[in-house]
C-alpha cells in the first residue's frame, strides 16, 4: 500500500531517504553483520554491494535507492533493507515514512495500558471516563463510558477510535446531538496533532482509512482546520435516560506517558448528574456499533 505524497514533496522524501540509508549503512561495521573486514577497507562501515547482497537486492537497485533516483521502493525491498541494516523499530518506522509506503510488519499501534492510568479511568465513576492517545484511540473505558456510548471492548482494535466512530458509527451520529459541530472541531484538533506525528506510520495509516471510509471526512479534511484542544460542553441522548449535558476534561500524564490522557466527562448540571445516577444502575447494553 503506497501512501500519496504532493509531487512537490517526492524528490524531498528520496534525498532524506538516501541520507538516511547511508547514515545507517555508515554506523553498520562488517562484523556486526558477520562479513569479513579485509585489509583494504576503506569505506566506513559496510558497502553498498554488501547492503544490497545481504537484503538480496540488485546491487544497481540499491545505489539508485542511496542516490535518490528510485521513483518507487516496494515494502518487500525495504523490509529487507531495515534487516540488513540492523533498524530498530523507530529507525523502521522512519525509513517506511520517508518512503511513503505502509510497512506490513506493523500493526496499528494499540499499547497496553498503565496499571495506574487504569485505576484513574475507574474510579471516576459513576462519571464516565476513558483512556486514550493523541491519534483518539480509546485505550480502555470505565462502565460509565461503556453503558453512554458503547462498549469500546467489543469493537475490533481498529474501530476502537473516537474519530472514527464520530465518522462511522450510527448510534454515535443519533445520540451525539451535536455531533456535527463535534466532528468538523475533531478533524481540526486531528490536523494540529498529526503536524508533530507526520512521519509516523500509525497516523497515516487511520487518516488513510477515514479518507476511504467517508466523503463526508474527506470534504472537512480539505478545508485544512486546526484547532486546539480545550473544554466544552456536549449534549447526549441515551435512549434510556434522556439528555445528559456532560463537559470534557482531559487530564494528560506526563511525564510517563506524555501521547495518553484520560479523558473525563463531567456532568454540567444536576440532571445530567442524576440521570448518570440513573444509569448506572441500569444493566450493561452490547457493544457501540
Amino acid at each position: 500500500m503506497t501512501i500519496a505524497v504532493p509531487e512537490q514533496q517526492t524528490e524531498i522524501r528520496r534525498r532524506e531517504l538516501a541520507a538516511f540509508l547511508r547514515s545507517r549503512r555508515e554506523r553498520i561495521t562488517p562484523e556486526q553483520v558477520g562479513l569479513p573486514r579485509g585489509p583494504r577497507r576503506r569505506t566506513p562501515g559496510l558497502r553498498r554491494e554488501e547492503v544490497a547482497q545481504l537484503s538480496a537486492v540488485g546491487v544497481t537497485w540499491y545505489t539508485w535507492i542511496e542516490q535518490g533516483r528510485a521513483a518507487h521502493v516496494s515494502a518487500q525491498v525495504l523490509d529487507a533493507v531495515a534487516r540488513a541494516l540492523l533498524m530498530d523499530p523507530t529507525e523502521r518506522a522512519h525509513l517506511f515514512a520517508l518512503a511513503g509506503t505502509h510497512d506490513p510488519r506493523t500493526g496499528p499501534e494499540y499499547p497496553v495500558a498503565a496499571k495506574t492510568a487504569l485505576k484513574v479511568v475507574e474510579r471516576l465513576a459513576p462519571y464516565p471516563a476513558s483512556l486514550q492517545n493523541a491519534r483518539y484511540d480509546v485505550l480502555a473505558a470505565n462502565r460509565p463510558y461503556a453503558q453512554l456510548f458503547g462498549d469500546p471492548a467489543g469493537l475490533p482494535p481498529a474501530d476502537r477510535n473516537c474519530l472514527w466512530l464520530l465518522t462511522t458509527s450510527e448510534r454515535w451520529k443519533r445520540d451525539f446531538l451535536d455531533r456535527d459541530e463535534m466532528l468538523r472541531d475533531l478533524i481540526a484538533k486531528y490536523r494540529a496533532g498529526m503536524a508533530e506525528h507526520v512521519a509516523e506510520p500509525a497516523w497515516k495509516q487511520q487518516l488513510n482509512r477515514l479518507l476511504k471510509a467517508s466523503a463526508e471526512f474527506r470534504r472537512l479534511w480539505e478545508r485544512h482546520e486546526v484547532a486546539p484542544m480545550s473544554p466544552h460542553v456536549k449534549r447526549y441522548r441515551h435512549p434510556r435516560v434522556g439528555l445528559i449535558r456532560l463537559e470534557h476534561r482531559n487530564m494528560w500524564l506526563a511525564p510517563q506517558s506524555p501521547a495518553h490522557r484520560v479523558v473525563a466527562y463531567l456532568p454540567a448540571d444536576e440532571e445530567s448528574e442524576e440521570r448518570l445516577e440513573r444509569l448506572a444502575e441500569l444493566p450493561d447494553e452490547r457493544p457501540a456499533g
